[in-house]
């Protein structure tokens, strides 16, 4: 799911236009862009149409595409993207993998919450470290329950899957090359 605030922000920071610009360019006011940016105010889908054709996008480019300004290097926690699913948060450094090398990822699952029934499978290698909580890593025919400061790290060719064992959450900062 696509978090209004960020991808708005996100694509306007790509076009490379203020919010008053935007703002001025579309016939709204400077703080109605503002409010829907800091997700104080979610735009209709009518006003999101508008303000996105003020960046000459559409709502398929808004839905779509996950753009990354250029040459970004810092990013704050309200701009990790996540690209998980209902029972596990993946926290995405940046809204796009696009021309990167790596994906980072903050992961968070819940109790009892795993990838699936089904192993993953994808070109390159995966790493990661847990931070809290338990997390059983199965990878082939090794399966091993991680802690607190364990890590692993697999060719992700690899058929693999994650599973948090325990009932409190499990947290750990993961990293794929190529991105998955």
């Amino acid at each position: 799911m696509v978090n209004v605030a960020n991808q708005l922000r996100l694509m306007r920071e790509t076009a490379g236009i203020s919010q008053r610009e935007l703002a001025r360019n579309v016939g709204v006011s400077n703080g109605t862009i503002s409010q829907i940016e800091k997700g104080k105010s979610d735009p209709s889908v009518g006003l999101l149409k508008q303000i996105l054709e003020g960046l000459g996008l559409s709502i398929a480019d808004f839905f779509e595409e996950r753009l990354q300004p250029r040459g970004k290097i810092f990013f704050v926690k309200d701009e990790f993207v996540d690209v998980g699913t209902a029972n596990v948060q993946f926290l995405q450094m940046g809204a796009s993998t696009r021309g990167r090398q790596i994906q980072f990822l903050k992961e968070v699952y819940a109790g009892g919450a795993s990838t699936g029934h089904k192993s993953l499978v994808h070109e390159g290698e995966e790493a990661g470290i847990i931070l809290t909580g338990q997390l059983e890593v199965t990878v082939g025919d090794q399966r091993r329950i991680l802690s607190a400061g364990d890590g692993y790290y697999f060719d992700s060719m690899t058929p693999h899957s994650f599973r948090n064992v325990g009932t409190e959450k499990c947290e750990l900062v993961s990293a794929c090359t190529p991105p998955f």
